[in-house]
């Protein structure tokens, strides 16, 4: 009989993916899927569902914490940029999406995936220091 609290921590840190969204809200990996055949969509889609099964394992490392999904529809090829987050690496965020038409993942590609990454982080780091001056403003409101 296994710990009922080592299958909770299992579930929490199951890896799901999110989609990087810039400041004003917009979601560009889910308007270039949207614009795809079902069977284009799909095809990525199962890429994406390999890496929450399989880790890391099933993408293919690019440039410091970039790494790319693979997927193949009958007529064309697609890679999808994504990074891991989160304490225990179980976000998988989404950065970039394009038609593959070179043997390489172009340069530029890289760079935005690592842009959107790194403006997604500084976001993130900015409301924590919120919510941390907010807390210690509760605690001593006289400061």
């Amino acid at each position: 009989m296994s710990d009922p609290g080592t299958a909770k921590r299992r579930q929490k840190t199951q890896r799901q993916w999110r989609e990087y969204r810039t400041v004003r809200g917009q979601r560009p990996v889910k308007k270039f899927l949207d614009d795809l055949t079902d069977e284009e969509a799909a095809e990525i889609v199962a890429g994406m569902k390999d890496v929450v099964s399989h880790g890391l394992s099933a993408a293919r490392h690019l440039h410091n914490d970039v790494y790319e999904v693979r997927a193949e529809a009958s007529t064309r090829s697609f890679r999808l940029l994504f990074a891991t987050e989160g304490r225990y690496n179980h976000v998988l965020l989404s950065l970039s999406v394009f038609e593959k038409r070179t043997q390489k993942t172009p340069q530029g590609e890289i760079t935005l995936a690592q842009e959107r990454l790194k403006d997604w982080r500084s976001r993130g780091s900015a409301k924590k220091k919120a919510a941390s001056s907010q807390k210690r403003h509760k605690k001593n409101p006289d400061a």
